[in-house]
């Protein structure tokens, strides 16, 4: 049998979700190599196992890149969900939907285009001018940022809801001309290479639901985002001619959908495919049709954005968000609108000790540059991973995911070989920390990651240790607790 739930998405529509299959269902043949071979049919397909480089991977780097980052504007309206959606879409603080604020009258984004670029100048021309500041971009650099803040694997947007690709397709869409289809450079092969090269997983993300180049209906409410997914065979055929043409030439190992997919779609066709030549890859949550009453589909994991889990979920899960408000570069956002050093390191924590992981978006300059605030958050968290990575990467829930010290300091728990790891939240006050770790045997040792060994005794269930009198201040300090 297969769990199923329901939740809300990001614009309201319920959707059905499945886990999959459990241990329970029929098994599949498998290939002589050993691997299941799955049929075109989402009974088959949903006996796909979550492979564990996902699981063990914690950190990904999302990148939303394309036509929007040249004007790069949006009003800062505040983080998903936690604003009116009443006022949301005509004051989207999303930059990469530049073009639907574009379309909604009395918009902010309207006033501003029309006094930077003028009334006339429609969207698409932004085409040129990003595709000569690409020129400079260095796929090397970028990937080598990614791999040394410590992320796992790259997901790229290859195609948002503007319809501009990413990738000079070989797919023609009959609604653009030719010359502002897509991007001269091959963004997509090239950064491809570069994350591969640094030992990184690739991931393509793709608008299959909405594209706007289909259909120009502005959305300025929530409810208007299923009536404009665009459930036609022409974008059924030209959205799968894409994912097929997209896993057949690069090759990636998660294929990240978003705002549904078309109903009238060969799409169990090209999962079977995809599992059947990669059979560790993996898909998100958000391939399901959207149409009300529709059957599940089959997803690896499930992509909450700007939110996450309250508690250890039996399910792989993927938390979205921007380092700020927006996923494109917005070039108003400043450090008012940015997480913060540490409630980043406390996010992926908590994450983390929820069986999740973070998929942490950048939104670069045209050039592929990224910005500097953006960059600066990157290497903080890189350089807290270098110390405390031990604690997250290739870890799984323990029994509990939080906890607190005696001085109020939010603990998050994770478990890794024989070793429970202790990530607090915030520096102590005291030299001394007693939390309740659960039981902790005779002769058990307890270090802090990066540090040295420490004192610890154990009194009415609870485990006290002494803290260095010098050390490094960190923004979540970790012990190791072993034996």
């Amino acid at each position: 049998m297969s769990h199923r739930w329901t939740r809300r998405d990001f614009m309201g529509a319920t959707v059905v979700l499945s886990l999959g299959a459990c241990a329970d269902s029929k098994p599949q043949p498998e290939t002589a190599a050993g691997s299941p071979h799955f049929e075109p049919n989402w009974e088959s397909i949903r006996t796909h196992r979550l492979p564990a480089w996902f699981d063990d991977a914690k950190l990904g780097i999302f990148v939303h890149w394309g036509l929007y980052s040249v004007p790069a504007w949006a009003t800062p309206l505040g983080e998903l969900g936690k604003v009116d959606f009443n006022v949301w879409f005509k004051n989207n603080p999303y930059a990469e939907w530049y073009l639907n604020s574009l379309r909604i009258d009395g918009s902010p984004t309207q006033k501003h285009h029309r006094e930077t670029y003028g009334a006339d100048f429609d969207y698409m021309q932004f085409a040129p001018m990003f595709n000569k500041a690409v020129e400079a971009w260095d796929p090397s650099a970028m990937a080598s940022l990614f791999s040394g803040v410590g992320a796992r694997y790259v997901v790229l947007t290859t195609k948002h809801h503007d319809g501009f690709t990413l990738w000079p397709s070989d797919v023609d869409n009959p609604h653009l001309p030719d010359d502002l289809q897509g991007t001269k450079r091959d963004i997509v092969g090239e950064l491809t290479r570069a994350v591969k090269t640094d030992g990184m997983r690739m991931g393509f993300y793709y608008s299959g639901g909405l594209d706007w180049s289909f259909n120009p209906e502005p959305i300025d409410t929530k409810e208007k985002v299923r009536s404009t997914i665009n459930h036609t065979q022409e974008f059924a055929d030209y959205a799968d001619a894409h994912w097929r043409e997209l896993i057949n030439k690069y090759e990636p190992s998660i294929l990240w959908n978003d705002i549904g997919y078309p109903k009238q779609s060969h799409l169990a066709e090209i999962v079977a495919d995809f599992y059947n030549r990669f059979p560790d890859g993996v898909i998100n949550n958000r391939f399901e049709t959207g149409i009300e009453g529709d059957p599940p589909r089959h997803h690896d994991f499930v992509t909450p954005e700007y939110s996450k889990m309250d508690a250890i979920t039996d399910y792989k899960w993927e938390t979205c968000r921007g380092l700020g408000f927006s996923f494109g570069y917005n070039q108003v956002e400043t450090a008012e609108h940015t997480i913060g050093e540490a409630e980043l390191i406390h996010l992926l924590a908590d994450i983390v000790s929820k069986n999740g992981n973070l998929l942490l978006n950048v939104g670069p300059k045209p050039d592929g540059s990224i910005p500097e605030l953006q960059e600066a958050r990157l290497e903080a968290l890189g350089k807290w991973l270098d110390v405390n990575g031990e604690a997250i990467f290739d870890t799984r829930p323990w029994e509990r995911a939080d906890g607190e010290t005696d001085g109020s300091v939010p603990v998050r728990f994770t478990q890794r070989g024989g070793a429970r790891y202790a990530i607090l939240l915030g520096e102590p006050k005291s030299a001394k920390v007693t939390l309740d770790a659960g039981p902790v045997v005779e002769g058990a040792k307890v270090a802090l990651l990066g540090g040295p060994e420490l004192e610890s005794t154990v009194a009415d269930g609870k485990l006290t240790v002494s803290l260095p009198e010098a050390r490094t201040p960190s923004h979540a300090p970790t012990l190791r607790i072993s034996g």
